[in-house]
């Protein structure tokens, strides 16, 4: 199932050092040009969704919203949260293709 194999790359992910959870943390890390994508839980406010995508537009990261609750994020990296930032190109792409794998609705930033 795509939800597992999603949990379980975003679980590899945090335990490499390569993912920066919470939306303050995600806001410092991306002037540093290492955010490699931006994902949000499925069930994250419009108002703070707007403000993930105004900021990540800045900096011209992709902002996508994963197929899961902010609890079932949560679970997965072992820390709640609802905006998770990934700083490598290979996790962020799988993290991608398994978001369309899920039938999720991805949605870049412009």
């Amino acid at each position: 199932m795509p939800y597992q194999k999603l949990t379980g790359i975003l679980s590899i992910c945090r335990k490499a050092g390569k993912l920066v959870l919470g939306f303050a943390p995600m806001k410092e890390a991306l002037p540093s040009g290492k955010v490699c994508g931006v994902f949000t839980a499925s069930d994250i406010s419009p108002r703070s969704y707007k403000e993930v995508c105004f900021f990540c537009g800045k900096h011209n990261v992709p902002v996508y919203r994963l197929p899961l609750t902010a609890e079932q994020l949560g679970r997965a990296v072992g820390r709640s949260a609802a905006v998770a930032a990934v700083l490598d190109t290979g996790f962020s792409d799988r993290i991608g293709t398994l978001c369309t794998a899920a039938q999720a609705v991805c949605e870049p930033s412009e």
